[in-house]
């Protein structure tokens, strides 16, 4: 089977193929005319649709909405074709940089694709850098919902960086009163 047809077959970019051939992922031949063929008994077990599939909110006020993100989640993945191997669900902020499920998603070696809904569901900030970080082992960041920011968005990127410092400097308990007080002052 011809690379572009592989592409198409598993709904990926011609140039991810490619790099996945690259990288030795997938085994073929190039042929002198620079065609990319590759070997068929591989294309049966084709590891390169295995997704994690990662759902976040940041307050336990919300944890009813993790399982209908993972919902969402779950059929985005079967329309695709992805063969499911971890379903991970987690409460935390997304400006916190210490949330062990997603830590350990980064650990284990048996998936392919990452799959979030939104890009603040993975991070609030930094999510090219996951991806291009992703890209070089491999692997793939799919994000479901490409929304511009709006400005609720950010007004929530806004609190939730508030929030934050203001926990680091009076600590967790004071820290949402502060936050609600510095609001109030710029509306």
């Amino acid at each position: 089977m011809k690379l572009s047809q592989y592409a198409k077959k598993y709904g990926i970019h011609y140039t991810t193929a490619y790099r996945l051939w690259k990288n030795g992922h997938l085994k073929g031949k190039q042929l002198p005319t620079g065609t990319i063929l590759l070997f068929e008994e591989q294309l049966k077990d084709c590891p390169q649709n295995r997704a994690v599939l990662y759902a976040r909110v940041s307050s336990s006020e919300n944890k009813s909405n993790l399982e209908t993100q993972l919902s969402r989640l779950r059929d985005y993945a079967s329309a695709k074709g992805y063969t499911i191997v971890k379903e991970i669900k987690e409460v935390g902020s997304g400006l916190n940089d210490k949330r062990p499920y997603l830590e350990k998603v980064f650990t284990i070696d048996n998936w392919d694709i990452l799959i979030v809904e939104h890009s603040s569901r993975l991070a609030r900030f930094g999510t090219n850098y996951i991806s291009l970080l992703l890209k070089k082992q491999g692997k793939m960041l799919e994000i479901i919902n490409q929304v511009t920011e709006d400005t609720e968005d950010l007004m929530q990127d806004f609190v939730a960086i508030i929030t934050s410092f203001t926990a680091r400097l009076y600590g967790l308990g004071r820290s949402q009163r502060k936050t609600e007080t510095i609001i109030k002052s710029f509306i």
